[in-house]
């Protein structure tokens, strides 16, 4: 997907002075140089120098994830992935896995970086018409590349002007990033993990009748191991153990995929 023609340009946010749209730029470059290894890719990836806009750009046909800035800055952030990062967060071991779940700490360092945070939680878009999000402001567009490909981009628009003597950040390769197809590039992903005891089924009544001091009996018996969950699938088993006043898990088994 290749952009010819696009209405964001310096001029049509905040900031009009080519001076001041280099000191945002610089700025946003940054701040991606941080989150980039935060960004699945299959391959190790370079930051290509900011734009105003998107003429002529080739765009990744993934997916695109959109959140509000906050907390010391106002803005707008977009993320548009590759296809091969979609296709691989949704087949994972542990079952499908959301771009905006799996993305979130990348969005988040982008907006602390930037000097404030992402409000709520980011929302997934449809790539065509995506950079319409960033209207308003001053826009600054990094992409992400390996090879002449384009893998990943960054899109900000700030409201904000950045202060005069911003430091300021050239092109640099992304440290960090995995490399390798499938579950590689995932390594650095966040899941969520649950130990789960045991299970019931009750009806509405029962639910309701529920108070303080009844005891809800589970479909195991005392001393079997409980299960540990991976994005709710079952990956593992073991015994309920105590660690500095805290609950964990010790490992007895790991459940194949063939065996779940």
């Amino acid at each position: 997907m290749t952009f010819s023609a696009s209405p964001m340009v310096p001029g049509a946010g905040t900031e009009t002075d080519p001076e001041a749209w280099r000191r945002t730029a610089d700025l946003v470059l940054a701040a991606v140089a941080q989150a980039a290894a935060q960004i699945p890719s299959a391959e190790p990836l370079a930051l290509a120098e900011p734009l105003p806009d998107a003429s002529g750009l080739p765009l990744p046909t993934g997916t695109a994830l959109t959140g509000y800035l906050g907390a010391g800055i106002e803005g707008k952030v977009l993320l548009v992935l590759a296809a091969d990062v979609v296709g691989a967060l949704a087949d994972t071991p542990f079952g499908a896995v959301e771009a905006a779940d799996a993305l979130r700490p990348a969005l988040d360092a982008l907006a602390a970086a930037l000097g404030g945070r992402l409000e709520g939680a980011p929302t997934e878009i449809a790539v065509e018409d995506c950079l319409e999000v960033l209207a308003g402001g001053t826009v600054v567009l990094v992409p992400l590349v390996a090879g002449d490909a384009v893998h990943a981009l960054v899109g900000v628009s700030l409201v904000a002007t950045v202060p005069p003597g911003q430091p300021a950040a050239g092109p640099a390769d992304v440290a960090g990033v995995p490399s390798g197809w499938g579950i590689d590039m995932l390594r650095d992903v966040e899941m969520e993990v649950t130990c789960e005891l045991g299970r019931t089924r009750m009806t509405v009544r029962q639910l309701l009748a529920l108070a303080p001091g009844d005891v809800v009996e589970l479909d195991r018996l005392a001393g079997s191991p409980a299960d540990l969950l991976v994005n709710g699938t079952l990956l593992a088993r073991g015994e309920v153990v105590v660690v500095d006043e805290a609950f964990g898990l010790r490992i007895t088994e790991i459940v194949t995929r063939d065996a779940r």
